[in-house]
């Protein structure tokens, strides 16, 4: 099993509930393949740098989860000529790096810096 990340991009033209129901779909593929969700994160509606045929906007969904290396084709398969579905990309999952930015110190008003 490994972690990976998958980004769904949904025309929203053809989903009227953000998706919901949608992901409810993926959830239940996810653990037929025998896999773990461990994550499923809403990104909301978001404009294209370029047009997807004739859509200018998606709603983007992201899935951590757990996969057999050997079942992602078989879940990308599943998706692949759904119409709801604009994009779909699945990559190996990298957590995020923690924030370099030095802590901010908290200054009463009149203190001495």
């Amino acid at each position: 099993m490994r972690t990976y990340d998958i980004i769904f991009i949904l025309d929203e033209k053809k989903v009227d509930d953000g998706g919901e129901n949608f992901t409810k779909d993926v959830t239940a593929h996810i653990k037929a393949l025998g896999g773990n969700l461990k994550e499923r994160i809403a990104m909301g509606r978001r404009m294209f740098a370029r047009p997807i045929g004739k859509n200018t906007a998606g709603i983007y969904w992201e899935f951590v989860t757990e996969l057999d290396p050997a079942k992602v084709g078989l879940f990308q398969d599943k998706y692949r000529l759904n119409p709801i579905v604009l994009r779909l990309a699945a990559f190996d999952y990298r957590p995020p790096a923690p924030s370099r930015r030095p802590a901010a110190s908290i200054m009463e008003p009149g203190m001495p810096e």
